[in-house]
């Protein structure tokens, strides 16, 4: 920004002396005479009068002195405003963050992700997840949240006036208490589910499951299927204290600590990925298309102005 000579100079000034001044700067007492001599010939003028009493300031060193104080107050300020300039620029993606939408994700992604993306940054927004919180959020992506992970199907982003951008397709498998008989078997079959009570989201929340409760129903092996209203934590707990089984996702799989993960001998999977609104803002776009290029799938389908 400016001669950083100046700095040791109104060192040199402030103490009389070279070797004063050497000392507070950590640097030898030739390298401040050498600097001096440097600002003295590069000015064109003598700053310091040399005796053997000291150092004292010519009229050309206290003009400069004067000025020096403003040059490198405006200059530091500068490079602050700067800074902050910066700072302002990255482009920042809000991420919306509950026990049901983990931001994990994006964890073992985001060095690939950055590498494509310098300035990019990401700032977590937690929220409660209540059915009322969920339906605002998704329809107003891009006001305090920008993308969100969750599971979905057509109809779904229909219903709630989004867009997503499906990162995986994950196995639906059971959730249930470590201390179940069945947490000790390595797969499940649809059989094992007989005389157990089976946890599904209620009808209308994505198709795959709505096709599993069917198929269940239908498969002739007595159990009780319990449909409930929403995915939270409560459904977690109950599932753990009433030694149900929970039909989820391996991103939920960590939601209860006392809750176990068992695949189940079927072929249910649901797409998993990113929620964005319809037109999202230039820096969410550029962040999405970075992780569909690191994860290797189709970008953001991105609606079109009319």
């Amino acid at each position: 920004m400016y001669n950083h000579q100046l700095d040791t100079f109104m060192r040199v000034a402030e103490k009389g002396s070279f070797s004063a001044a050497a000392s507070e700067l950590y640097i030898s007492p030739t390298a401040v005479i050498k600097q001096m001599n440097l600002l003295e010939a590069s000015l064109g003028v003598t700053l310091f009068n040399r005796t053997h009493r000291g150092l004292t300031l010519t009229e050309a060193g206290l003009s400069l002195q004067k000025d020096a104080r403003h040059i490198i107050r405006f200059c530091n300020e500068a490079a602050d405003r700067a800074r902050r300039a910066h700072a302002a620029s990255r482009s920042i993606v809000r991420v919306g963050s509950s026990p049901m939408t983990p931001s994990t994700f994006l964890t073992a992604l985001w060095p690939s992700v950055l590498e494509r993306c310098p300035g990019a940054s990401i700032k977590l927004v937690t929220f409660e997840n209540t059915p009322e919180n969920a339906r605002h959020i998704l329809a107003n992506l891009g006001e305090d949240i920008d993308i969100v992970a969750g599971a979905f199907d057509d109809a779904y982003l229909a219903s709630r006036e989004c867009a997503a951008m499906t990162l995986t397709q994950e196995p639906l498998r059971v959730l249930m208490a470590a201390t179940h008989p069945l947490a000790s078997r390595d797969e499940l079959t649809v059989d094992d589910l007989g005389g157990q009570r089976v946890l599904v989201i209620q009808r209308g929340w994505n198709h795959v499951t709505d096709q599993l409760a069917d198929d269940l129903r239908a498969s002739g092996v007595p159990m009780e299927i319990e449909e409930y209203p929403f995915i939270n934590v409560d459904v977690f707990n109950r599932c753990e204290e009433s030694d149900a089984l929970l039909v989820a996702i391996d991103p939920w799989k960590d939601v209860h600590p006392l809750l176990v993960s068992r695949p189940v001998a079927w072929d249910y999977a649901l797409p998993f990925g990113i929620f964005h609104a319809p037109r999202p803002a230039e820096h969410v776009r550029t962040l999405l298309e970075a992780v569909a290029d690191v994860v290797g799938v189709e970008g953001p389908r991105v609606a079109q102005d009319q």
